[in-house]
């Protein structure tokens, strides 16, 4: 439509307001006046870089907000209680404020990537009050570290693509329902001892394309753990005991994927019994490293 502004007089009715793909560059106090019984707001590709204070005020039921795709440096303060569902990935997005996110008790899902995020940007504490958080992405960005307090009800935790290097214990701490970790396309060359043991409930671990030089340790021991990502890293060995418990006690659950191809371990270096938990041969991927 080529918009510029949020249009004046829109039905009060109005449940679900697509503003995307236009040209409006701002969103001021006003612009979504009589307008209680929205749910959703979406303005993805836009211009936007500058968003009231007061702007939200009169959205008490907004449940999600998509502003993805826009020239903000900073969410706005002020979100609606209500909301459950943030997505705001390729912005200019460069800081993470507490005040930000304070009281939003009801998101679920926060979309932050492809935003020029530095881990000094965020500020430390950033999710805690969000008790219901959990799925968080913040991927493709320039952050060199896990974020320091999420909160426990994260079941999903995406930081793929950005320049972490190493994995500590306490980056992990607390997340005890965590069932899925993406950190793969990083730059990650160990992975602490204890790690894994703080996430107890991981269903899922994508540690591809990364620098790590032997397998991280804990899987053997790890009750939940189905899939491991491995591939296109620098591991040149595989131990023993590396993915399966000690003897030949079973795992609680069985692995359905584990990815080796693209390191520099040859796949007949490997001792058999290495996958001995693993039932379906299928499910171990080793190839070739070119």
């Amino acid at each position: 439509l080529g918009l510029e502004k949020v249009p004046k007089d829109l039905p009060p009715d109005t449940t679900l307001l697509d503003l995307q793909n236009n040209k409006i560059t701002e969103i001021k106090e006003g612009d979504f006046k009589n307008l209680k019984n929205l749910h959703a707001l979406i303005l993805v590709n836009n211009k936007i870089s500058k968003i009231s204070p007061l702007a939200f005020a009169p959205l008490k039921k907004l449940e999600r907000l998509y502003l993805s795709k826009n020239n903000l440096k900073e969410l706005p303060e002020n979100m609606p209680k209500s909301l459950q569902e943030i997505r705001a990935h390729e912005n200019e997005i460069s800081k993470l404020r507490k005040a930000v996110f304070n009281g939003l008790n009801q998101v679920i899902v926060l979309e932050l990537g492809t935003n020029p995020i530095k881990s000094s940007g965020i500020e430390n504490g950033a999710f805690q009050g969000m008790k219901r958080l959990s799925y968080i992405r913040i991927a493709d960005t320039n952050i060199t570290s896990i974020p320091k307090g999420l909160p426990p009800s994260l079941t999903e935790l995406h930081l793929d693509g950005n320049k972490i290097s190493k994995i500590d214990a306490d980056g992990l701490s607390g997340l005890t329902n965590l069932a899925k970790l993406g950190l793969s396309f990083n730059s990650i060359s160990s992975v602490e001892n204890g790690s894994l043991n703080n996430v107890p409930h991981l269903r899922e671990l994508h540690l591809n394309n990364n620098e790590l030089v032997r397998v991280p340790s804990g899987l053997g021991e790890h009750k939940y753990i189905q899939v491991v990502y491995l591939h296109n890293n620098k591991i040149a060995s595989v131990g023993i005991n590396d993915f399966c418990p000690l003897g030949y006690n079973t795992k609680k659950a069985s692995y359905s994927g584990v990815s080796l191809f693209s390191n520099p371990v040859q796949y007949w270096e490997i001792q058999p019994s290495a996958f001995r938990c693993i039932h379906e041969r299928s499910a171990v991927q080793i190839g070739n490293y070119k």
